[in-house]
Formats: C-alpha cells, sequence, structure tokens
C-alpha cells in the first residue's frame, strides 16, 4: 500500500465532517423533542437556533474543504492541518455560543472563518506565484 500523502489533512477533514455530523443529528434530536417533523423549517427559537447552526455550518463546509486541500496542495499537510484544525473549534465555539443565544455566535464564527481566509488566501498566493514560475 502507498502511503497517502496527506494524512492530517485528511484527518483534519475528518473532525470537520464529524463536526458537522454532531450538529445534523442536534437538529434531529431538536426535531423530536420540538415535536416538528420534516420538512418544516419553523419552529421555536430554541429550534431555529439548532437549525441555523447546522445551516450555517453546511455554507462553511463549501468554502473550507476546498481550501483546505488546495493549501495542502500547494504549500503542505502540515500547515494545512494546523491552520485547518482551526475551522472544528471556531465550528464548535460557534454552535454552542448560538445553541445559548443568537448574539454569543460571533466569536465561533470569526475563529472558522479567519481560518477559511488564511487557507483560501495562502493557496492562492501558492497558486499564482507556482503559475507565474511556469508560465512566464
Amino acid at each position: 500500500m502507498t502511503p497517502f500523502a496527506y494524512p492530517l489533512t485528511g484527518l483534519v477533514t475528518l473532525i470537520a465532517l464529524a463536526v458537522y455530523f454532531w450538529m445534523a443529528f442536534k437538529v434531529g434530536k431538536a426535531r423530536g423533542s420540538f415535536g416538528i417533523p420534516a420538512p418544516r423549517m419553523d419552529g421555536p427559537d430554541d429550534f431555529l437556533r439548532v437549525l441555523r447552526v447546522q445551516g450555517n455550518t453546511t455554507e462553511a463546509l463549501i468554502l473550507f474543504l476546498p481550501a483546505l486541500w488546495l493549501f495542502a496542495l500547494t504549500i503542505g499537510d502540515i500547515w494545512a492541518a494546523a491552520v485547518g484544525l482551526i475551522f472544528p473549534i471556531g465550528r464548535v465555539v460557534y454552535a454552542r455560543g448560538y445553541y445559548a443565544e443568537a448574539l454569543k455566535r460571533s466569536t465561533g464564527f470569526t475563529i472558522g472563518l479567519l481560518s477559511i481566509v488564511v487557507l483560501w488566501l495562502g493557496a492562492a498566493i501558492a497558486l499564482a506565484m507556482q503559475a507565474i514560475t511556469a508560465y512566464i
């Protein structure tokens, strides 16, 4: 078996997906607790906050995962994993804050967003430098 070149980035990916799974599970549990059948998307604020955490994390994963892997491919596994691990930590802080009160979500949101921005900018700069070197 050939060793995988990006084991740490792979682990961070799995951690981020595990956090997302936890959030999706919380939505299902909240549906049962509040008696809200699928496909309904309305209910009391306590339910809507749980639903919004999962929905916002879905939106963030669309940005995070490609940025994480492009960063890993252009800069390296260790750095991608180090910066990428900040994202699921931020998402947990975001969720715990938002579950308590909507106004308490900003710290975790900012932590996760910072990880995405660093990954995206790092990958963009590395790709641009590689393109310049290869074609100029």
